[in-house]
């Protein structure tokens, strides 16, 4: 098996497929060529990401189940983004645990990313500091780290992510990977257990409840228009509080969250579709879309090519990356 491998994206549908650790929707939010990169790392049991978009975003989804996943910014512009309605700055990490998240990113975009499973988590801990970490996936933890330790991760994390892009045989070396699993370990535990401060995004029950509804139930009726009075009966919110709970966690209000996803999942439509059995106006009417002009306008400011050049495009391949 491939111990690292470095990939290129112009379509979010196969860069939000890459991503290992979490289960994710990834729109981008304002019109443009998109481009990502992802390099992945597997050292041992210790799984290492390095995410980069050019657009800016909304994520929704989870993380995946077993195993726990930090994140932290790679750079100091941007110097922040929004995660699960709270900033988070350059030098923080998100403790994430098997729950869900909602992220707003700007653009230049550039995320790190070290996981491991629970079990083996709590035994490192145990050795290195005497302690367990505690992760509060209910209040999703955000931890701030003494500078000097975050500093020796950022490099760490940096200098792997070269080695990957540039000579990626370093890696396959037993002793080599080895050495910098243990090192990513001890670094990680001491950032987690020595932190200078430790803070918990707690944007309410509530609101937290009213949106993991308001995901199941956009994701029961994919290609189905939908209207705000029929989705609040549904997932039983008030309008307000739906629109409260969209502000905080999506950045934006439903009605416009509906018309950017909805967009999303006609691109995606069309890019799958057989351009001998469907057409444009039957994909955008299925969706939702009945002004055709103006639905045609949208999509090419969003998207930089028209929806017939989507349609009649060949097929992307997924990009195959021999990583588990």
């Amino acid at each position: 098996m491939d111990r690292s491998a470095t990939l290129s994206f112009e379509d979010p549908l196969c860069y939000q497929a890459a991503i290992t650790t979490a289960d994710l929707e990834v729109l981008p939010t304002s019109g443009c060529s998109f481009k990502a990169e992802l390099t992945k790392v597997r050292l041992g049991e210790l799984l290492l990401q390095r995410f980069f978009h050019n657009l800016p975003t909304l994520n929704t989804g989870v993380i995946k189940p077993g195993r726990s996943v930090f994140t932290f910014l790679t750079s100091s512009s941007p110097a922040s983004m929004r995660h699960c309605g709270m900033d988070v700055l350059s030098g923080d990490i998100i403790a994430n645990d098997g729950d869900e998240i909602h992220q707003q990113t700007e653009a230049e975009f550039r995320l790190g990313s070290i996981s491991l499973a629970i079990v083996q988590l709590d035994a490192a801990c145990q050795a290195i500091a005497g302690c367990e970490f505690f992760s509060n996936s209910a209040q999703k933890q955000l931890i701030r780290p003494d500078a000097a330790m975050m500093s020796r991760l950022l490099n760490l994390h940096e200098v792997v992510g070269q080695i990957a892009a540039n000579a990626p045989e370093i890696l396959v070396v037993n002793e080599a990977a080895r050495s910098l699993e243990n090192q990513f370990i001890h670094l990680l535990v001491r950032c987690l257990t020595e932190s200078a401060s430790s803070r918990s995004i707690n944007c309410g029950l509530r609101q937290a409840r009213i949106i993991a509804k308001f995901h199941e139930y956009l994701e029961a009726n994919p290609n189905v228009p939908l209207y705000l009075e029929d989705i609040c009966g549904a997932i039983g919110a008030a309008e307000r509080s739906l629109r409260a709970a969209c502000e905080t966690h999506l950045g934006m209000g439903p009605i416009r969250y509906l018309a950017l996803r909805r967009m999303h999942l006609v691109r995606r439509a069309l890019s799958q579709a057989d351009c001998s059995t469907t057409t444009v106006t039957r994909i955008a009417m299925e969706h939702g879309f009945w002004e055709l002009g103006r639905f045609s306008g949208s999509y090419r400011a969003m998207f930089g090519e028209t929806p017939s050049a989507t349609l009649f495009r060949p097929p992307h391949d997924r990009p195959a990356d021999g990583l588990m």
